[in-house]
């Protein structure tokens, strides 16, 4: 099972980080490149525990659909959504929120399983685990960028 993470710095309280990072709107704007958005489910605000969204995007030029669920939420410092119905076998992704003096330290630990057995771990080794992290990583700064703004508007206000 791979497990991808990442860390990001935010100059913003993690309230904030928190929130940016499970809004669907915010949530469909980092994913532009896809043409991300949701269906079903929590469709736009903020998605909470229990709750369910179905995304539909191209990936790998094919049309896909994937359900998760959020099944922990401790706001503001953790949440995990897991896949209920979608292109791989699992994925489990914790999102954590550690607050210091002058922001909030990110990290997002992503694991999951591909489908067909080795042929699956085949392509997770020659491109899968690879397209995840840079997905990840330009979704985390979308946040980034959006939470310090909301920050300094609150802050200015």
């Amino acid at each position: 099972m791979p497990m991808i993470e990442t860390d990001l710095f935010i100059q913003a309280p993690p309230e904030i980080c928190f929130d940016c990072s499970r809004s669907i709107e915010l949530h469909m704007e980092s994913t532009a490149q896809t043409g991300e958005r949701a269906i079903a489910g929590r469709t736009s605000g903020l998605i909470e525990l229990g709750e369910t969204v179905t995304w539909e995007a191209v990936h790998f030029g094919i049309k896909q659909r994937l359900t998760a669920k959020i099944t922990e939420f401790d706001r503001p410092a953790r949440f995990v959504d897991e896949m209920v119905q979608g292109a791989f076998q699992s994925f489990h992704h914790t999102h954590d929120f550690t607050a210091t003096a002058d922001g909030t330290w990110m990290k997002d630990t992503f694991r999951y399983t591909s489908p067909l057995g080795w042929l699956g771990k085949l392509a997770d080794w020659l491109f899968l685990e690879a397209y995840m992290k840079k997905f990840l990583v330009q979704r985390n700064h979308v946040i980034k960028q959006a939470a310090e703004k909301a920050w300094e508007r609150q802050r200015d206000s």
